[in-house]
């Protein structure tokens, strides 16, 4: 099974989502990634964000941005268990 990729700009970081991506480097189950920019400069200058699968997460604090990225991730995989369900019933 593939992990879930989160994304963070170097260039937001002083919206504190340096510790938020650290948070996440520790956890396994994530595939982590920092780049120089990720081209979402008016989303990066107002509020913390990450891309979660290429969708983008912002909050109005580091710490919502994680709680906003775990939620992201649910719905996610709760997406894809419809889909799956919905595919085995035809």
């Amino acid at each position: 099974m593939f992990k879930p990729m989160i994304e963070f700009c170097a260039g937001n970081m002083h919206h504190g989502t340096d510790q938020i991506m650290q948070r996440f480097e520790q956890d396994e189950r994530f595939e982590v990634v920092e780049y120089g920019c990720l081209g979402n400069c008016g989303e990066c200058y107002l509020n913390p964000f990450a891309l979660v699968d290429g969708a983008i997460v912002s909050a109005e604090t580091a710490d919502e941005l994680y709680d906003q990225v775990l939620k992201a991730l649910d719905q996610q995989k709760a997406d894809q268990q419809a889909l799956d369900k919905l595919l085995d019933d035809m």
